[in-house]
């Protein structure tokens, strides 16, 4: 009897011993434990700032939106609908008047008044240095009128206002605590009224953030803590996916979609995104590209369909324009449209006199958007067959953000531009020829005129027609070649419940753990 309690006693503490390393072996794992409230989200370019006015970076936004509230904010069903506003009317064409919420915080417990709202409006209305300043230019002043009402006045007619007042530039910054440690301070330890404040960044490795348990709405607990890890080459942002070292993983490129969705444990979530990318091109004087016929020519050599097809294997759609559908002004006509004809390319390079081609410089990001650096080579080998020689100049994000800043970005390169707005007018607003000052240098009087008349009509059919006219120019005179339109791929752990967006926003409260 001894001998047999022994051996079972030995079993018994093989199991004990073999649960305990499987438990250890799990102890980093942020999906392996069920009740782990702490999510992790694999992102593939780092954030720019935490200056919301200075950057118009999409990926960027999606994590500043978990700190910082807007007036405004789109529901489900896209419709924009009060957030930090409590009530709000239209004066006039030229005034909106608001209420805020009452007992909204920031992070350091200040209270929120109508001097933040004057602050930030005012601050990216002003100061023509901002990357934002294009689309808050229109605000003349924000008038207080107490704590907690304030009036909005712009210097026209302003038809996107709400639009405005609901993206980006718009997240409300504390006036007060900016004014007492100054803004290089605050961009080391921001603060804003989100649902999350913010705990970390190490740059080009994560943007660490923990529950407000004061936010206005009441606390968000569903994570105890939210990690955006800095992951740009995506075979890493996979096997950490796999593996449960990230619970999301954005941007999945082609040849892992089959193993992240026959991964016991992980699935595949698919969305069209309102990201176009596209080619943008100098049209300075002393390039081949301020011929408008050579951008046609490029256009024309260049099959979308084959890069959607193959280079990205479904994961995006023709267009020749950066409006697409759910946007205000989307013109049907040419989505899911594109160019392509060798032929009519080398007719229009030699009347251009570039019959034996030329030689152009195409810088790239490499990892920022699906399958980049394949659809930059695929694009390189195209052009080669009508006597275009490119050099592919390959960039990290945050180096590619640098050239673009110093405007030294030589023929062309490769971006992708998404529109949390939600209105064709901040699309159309990229070929405005302040705008393209040193950089593209693109200049259209008769876009310049009806970009002018848009901005301030408050007819919607009308300005609907302005803004597709705006389109099919371009899509005659090519400053920016537009491809195709992003889709969506990204990997969830089975622990969570997540959808992608539209907008491509990781908003947190809407990330929920089953």
């Amino acid at each position: 009897m001894g001998k047999r309690k022994s051996l079972i006693f030995v079993a018994i503490f093989a199991i004990v011993v073999s649960t305990f390393l499987v438990a250890c072996g799990n102890s980093n794992s942020s999906s392996g434990d069920k009740k782990d409230k702490s999510l992790v989200i694999a992102i593939g370019s780092d954030i720019i700032s935490f200056d919301i006015h200075n950057h118009n970076n999409t990926s960027t936004e999606s994590v500043h939106q978990n700190m910082f509230d807007y007036l405004f904010k789109r529901d489900e069903n896209n419709e924009i609908k009060p957030d930090l506003v409590e009530t709000y009317k239209i004066v006039n064409d030229t005034t909106l008047e608001a209420k805020l919420k009452e007992g909204v915080k920031f992070h350091n417990g200040d209270p929120l008044t109508s001097e933040d709202v004057k602050y930030t409006l005012e601050r990216v209305a002003k100061d023509e240095t901002l990357k934002e300043y294009p689309n808050y230019k229109q605000i003349k002043e924000v008038q207080i009128i107490d704590d907690l009402n304030f009036k909005i006045i712009t210097y026209k007619a302003e038809p996107s206002l709400l639009h405005r007042l609901s993206r980006l530039g718009s997240g409300i910054l504390p006036s007060k605590y900016i004014k007492e440690k100054g803004f290089d301070y605050f961009l080391e330890h921001p603060i804003g009224t989100g649902p999350y404040k913010f705990k970390e960044w190490v740059r080009d490795e994560k943007v660490v953030f923990e529950p407000f348990k004061d936010y206005f709405k009441g606390k968000v607990d569903t994570w105890d803590k939210v990690t955006f890890r800095v992951i740009p080459e995506n075979s890493t942002r996979v096997s950490e996916l796999l593996t449960g070292g990230v619970d999301i993983a954005t941007n999945i490129p082609p040849s892992d979609w089959k193993r992240v969705e026959d991964n016991d444990g992980t699935s595949l979530k698919q969305e069209i995104s309102n990201r176009t990318i596209m080619l943008i091109l100098r049209a300075t004087k002393g390039y081949p590209t301020s011929d408008v016929r050579v951008r046609q020519a490029i256009d024309y050599a260049i099959d979308d369909k084959s890069l959607a097809e193959n280079a990205l294997k479904g994961g995006g759609i023709p267009t020749l324009t950066k409006v697409g559908p759910g946007n205000f002004g989307a013109n049907p006509d040419l989505y899911d449209q594109y160019h392509f004809d060798i032929d009519k390319a080398k007719a229009l390079l030699k009347e251009a006199g570039y019959e034996k081609g030329f030689e152009m410089t195409l810088h790239s990001p490499k990892g920022r958007y699906l399958q980049d650096a394949e659809v930059t080579e695929m694009i390189a080998g195209m052009l080669s067959k009508v006597n275009i020689k490119v050099k592919i100049d390959f960039m990290e994000w945050s180096k590619f953000v640098e050239m673009r800043t110093a405007k030294k970005n030589k023929d062309a390169y490769l971006l992708g531009l998404g529109n949390s707005m939600f209105d064709g007018a901040y699309a159309v607003d990229w070929y405005r020829a302040e705008r393209n000052i040193g950089e593209t240098d693109y200049k259209n009087n008769k876009i310049e005129k009806l970009l002018e008349e848009s901005a301030s009509n408050m007819d919607a059919e009308s300005r609907t027609k302005q803004l597709q006219e705006i389109e099919s120019i371009v899509a005659e005179d090519v400053p920016h070649i537009h491809l195709y339109q992003e889709k969506i791929y990204t990997g969830v752990n089975d622990r969570v419940d997540y959808t992608p967006t539209q907008d491509e926003m990781l908003y947190v409260p809407t990330i929920k753990r089953k």
